[in-house]
């Protein structure tokens, strides 16, 4: 009678013991399968910010063959070619990510900045006008602004260009290319504001600093503006002055910049050496 029934008993030990071992073991495999969704979202950020581009290109290739349906890596993917400057491939990239059932808004958005990129202007807008009206992002709003500037649309870019800085911490760039769309109409001295507004924001952007230098220029104001530069920045400006005073007619005055950025530059500074040579020639 004691060892019938001590079997049972024994025998329902052992699968007490059983179903405790298989319950642990699938926490455990859980707990492990979601360190590695952590750490996979902790790569795919890596991938997207720090690697190289090209790099990111092929982990999100591979990845992709993996899981092909996942939205995250087809969009990481294209973000990837965007910085490896691929352009062709984004545009299919992100027109095959719009298509996916979960695709945002910003896809959309990213997808018309790959267009512009591109240069499928047409393309572009009509992919932006796609977009709700109520998605009101910084983006959005600079893209829009540079379709309208494509279409000479002088209204409309300057009210989306206005509703992009509105819409960033950081509007020195969007300042530079509402700069750059009014010395294109001719609109120099509201160009000059835009670009030292623009260097305000950001001291290094060199780009704005000599987009000013051209609508000064543009106005024969050839004097340096007080703006923060080093001294091969200095002399690059001069040489933009030079140049511009040559294009207007003014020889002389374009000359004497010349030599001075040519004294300026703390290196050689062959470019306007050449530039010189063939002022006195001609």
């Amino acid at each position: 009678m004691r060892h019938t029934i001590l079997i049972p008993a024994v025998l329902l030990g052992g699968l007490a013991l059983s179903a405790c071992a298989k319950k642990a073991d699938e926490t455990v495999e859980r707990a492990f399968q979601d360190v590695n969704v952590v750490d996979e979202t902790n790569l795919n950020d890596v991938m997207l910010t720090v690697a190289d581009p090209n790099e990111a290109v092929s982990y999100f290739q591979k990845a992709i063959r993996d899981n092909p349906n996942r939205t995250d890596l087809q969009r990481g993917l294209a973000k990837s070619l965007i910085r490896s400057k691929r352009t062709t491939e984004a545009v299919a990239a992100w027109s095959k990510v719009v298509k996916m059932d979960d695709a945002t808004p910003d896809d959309s958005v990213d997808l018309a900045d790959a267009l512009i990129r591109s240069g499928d202007w047409e393309r572009a807008e009509k992919t932006l006008d796609s977009v709700p009206p109520l998605h009101e992002t910084f983006k959005r709003y600079r893209l829009e602004a540079m379709v309208a500037d494509a279409n000479r649309e002088w209204k409309r870019a300057d009210t989306f260009y206005e509703t992009a800085i509105g819409l960033t911490t950081r509007p020195a760039g969007v300042m530079n290319n509402w700069g750059y769309s009014k010395l294109t109409r001719g609109d120099y001295a509201e160009a000059e504001r835009l670009f030292g507004d623009a260097i305000r924001q950001d001291q290094t952007l060199f780009t704005a600093k000599n987009n000013l230098i051209l609508a000064r220029s543009a106005q024969r104001n050839y004097t340096l503006p007080v703006i923060p530069m080093d001294q091969a920045e200095r002399a690059q400006l001069l040489h933009t002055l030079a140049l511009s005073a040559i294009k207007q007619g003014d020889l002389t005055t374009g000359k004497g910049l010349l030599r001075e950025a040519i004294a300026t530059h703390p290196q050689h500074f062959e470019e306007a050496v050449r530039s010189l040579r063939a002022l006195e020639n001609s």
